[in-house]
């Protein structure tokens, strides 16, 4: 992920994250008065920005996701889990970019637009895979705090992440792609080549980025409600312990090395 520091050299990326940062929370604000789990989060369409960011600005989307995620959180839900909100967002606006192009048969040809249908189901999975990473980071984070289960709060952001992303995006994406190449503000023309890292095989860094992100949510519901261990059609609706805590750390130390080998 040299990316991610090396473009603190362009003065363009500084500007794209402020911008990405001040979109985010200018849509992010004024819906805080609609929360779906009161002081933690709410109804959120700005959900579409980070990925659509994402693929346009690189690693100025996820800067810019997770500081207008921080300064979100100061209009209601600043707390400590605005901490592991940084975290989240910031690889929410990360996904996309780094997997873009890497998903083998699935990956459209050509820049990703959302032109075409190949085209779309590689940014719907891209979406999916953010929604799902950015939810495991900060719902780990608010069961560590004992502040709500895993296995609540885990699926709530995946999906409200996913249906903005996933309803919203493609249009979006459709609509900024052309302007943001002719302005010439796409992240892959203002940074040289040599300050973006090039895996060897970015193959496994995508599979691990995927088992990871989608392992860790996916193994975080099921110890959180107890659902891996309960009898059919009775399970709880999730309770906060270490066990949740340590069953998916590992698989997101799976989905961070991926991150770094994509």
């Amino acid at each position: 992920m040299r990316e991610v520091f090396t473009m603190w050299r362009h003065t363009t990326m500084v500007v794209l994250v402020a911008l990405t940062a001040a979109v985010y929370a200018a849509i992010l604000i004024p819906l805080k008065g609609i929360p779906l789990i009161p002081g933690i989060t709410e109804l959120r369409p700005a959900n579409v920005v980070p990925v659509v960011f994402s693929i346009l600005f690189g690693p100025a989307a996820a800067w810019g996701s997770a500081f207008g995620n921080l300064i979100g959180d100061f209009f209601g839900t600043l707390g400590p889990g605005s901490i592991f909100g940084f975290a989240g967002n910031f690889f929410y606006g990360l996904v996309a970019y780094k997997l873009c192009g890497k998903l083998g048969p699935l990956s459209g040809k050509g820049a990703l637009e959302a032109r075409t249908g190949r085209q779309i189901v590689e940014y719907l999975l891209l979406a999916f895979l953010a929604s799902a990473a950015c939810a495991a980071v900060i719902a780990w984070g608010v069961d560590l705090f004992g502040l709500v289960p895993f296995g609540v709060l885990g699926p709530v952001i995946t999906l409200n992440n996913f249906l903005a992303a996933g309803l919203i995006g493609p249009f979006l994406l459709r609509l900024l792609y052309p302007r943001a190449q002719r302005w010439n503000i796409l992240w892959t023309e203002i940074m040289e080549p040599d300050e973006i890292s090039a895996a060897a095989q970015p193959w496994m860094g995508a599979l691990l980025m995927w088992i990871g992100g989608i392992g860790a949510l996916v193994v975080g519901v099921l110890v959180s409600t107890g659902l891996y261990s309960s009898l059919p059609f009775r399970f709880g609706t999730g309770s906060t312990g270490l066990g949740t805590v340590f069953a998916v750390l590992p698989l997101l130390i799976v989905f961070v090395i991926g991150c770094l080998l994509a």
